[in-house]
């Protein structure tokens, strides 16, 4: 009997093509309910998922059979990686399928934040031609510090090699990983010479509020702020404090700390006051969690994690 694969999110076609090849038999089910999907999972070798489902201890009991979790994506949060561990389920993940879109994205948000481009267009469309209010900040001649230097800040460090800027990185998780783009620094030094503060450390309980108001206060100069890592590693009422102390001169966010754990709805009016105060402010641009959302890195993740799954699970 061919090894069954469950698709909890539909995934770009080229995934289940692959894993079909490869001689898996693939099923999509995109409605079930967490308890509906722990019914039947001990039918599948794997499971592909993004983030509707949260793959718990409870699930993973009845997972008897399951041999790999496909994240598709980066983000591992909703998964109970140590447990998976303990009873021998692989989970495979695939940053490098978004990096790209991760890398521009935050560029794209760092030039509309320091170029006022977000909020001189909104002006322009309310009647407004305002050019002394909306000088702009250049990216020449700035530091720009990256914060966690795996695939996502290893991307946007790349992106910035025209803008004559100089870039700094500090990563707790990795050694000897400065390269062509960023000089590897200590925290310390991150916090003496950095203009710009990008975030790319994963959320897990360590990382928990890790950018908090100490934090950004060990700073020396004012900064700006972009983060299109997880809205769990930055406190949100933290920053709007230093916002309104000067201390932060702007910031930039893809993702914020009060995202349910599918990260697909959010009812914006009934966010707390620090969240109302980003929203109403002109120093701030806000995206919706597309960073890594885009038609190329769709079919980014279902090519890793094809050949991740291959290179794992097929002789």
């Amino acid at each position: 009997m061919n090894r069954k694969v469950l698709f909890i999110n539909k995934a770009h076609p080229v995934l289940e093509q692959e894993l079909t090849k490869l001689g898996f038999e693939c099923e999509l089910d995109e409605q079930s309910t967490n308890d509906q999907i722990e019914s039947k999972i001990h039918n599948y070798f794997g499971i592909v998922i993004r983030s509707r489902i949260g793959v718990d201890r409870s699930l993973l009991d009845k997972a008897v059979n399951l041999s790999f979790v496909a994240r598709e994506g980066v983000g591992t949060e909703h998964i109970d990686l140590e447990y998976a561990a303990q009873k021998g389920i692989t989970v495979i993940t695939s940053p490098e399928g978004s990096r790209d879109a991760v890398g521009e994205h935050a560029l794209g948000m760092l030039l509309s934040l320091m170029a006022n481009l977000a909020k001189s267009d909104r002006q322009i469309r309310n009647g407004q031609w305002l050019r002394e209010e909306n000088r702009a900040y250049e990216i020449k001649g700035k530091t720009v510090g990256i914060l966690g230097y795996g695939n996502m800040g290893r991307a946007f460090a790349q992106r910035l090699k025209g803008f004559e800027a100089d870039v700094i990185a500090y990563d707790k998780y990795l050694d000897n990983y400065g390269d062509e783009h960023a000089e590897a620094v200590s925290l310390e030094k991150l916090f003496e010479r950095s203009d710009i503060l990008s975030l790319h450390i994963p959320y897990m309980p360590p990382n928990h509020h890790f950018v908090d108001g100490a934090f950004i206060q060990n700073f020396k100069k004012d900064i700006f702020i972009v983060n299109t890592a997880r809205g769990l590693v930055l406190e949100t009422a933290a920053l709007v404090d230093n916002m309104k102390s000067g201390k932060v001169l702007g910031a930039a966010l893809d993702v914020l700390e009060y995202e349910e754990m599918s990260f697909e709805f959010l009812d914006l009016d009934s966010l707390p006051e620090p969240f109302q105060y980003l929203r109403n402010s002109d120093r701030v641009v806000l995206t919706p969690h597309i960073g890594g959302w885009s038609f190329e890195s769709k079919k980014g993740h279902a090519e890793v994690l094809a050949e991740k799954i291959k290179a794992r699970f097929t002789e």
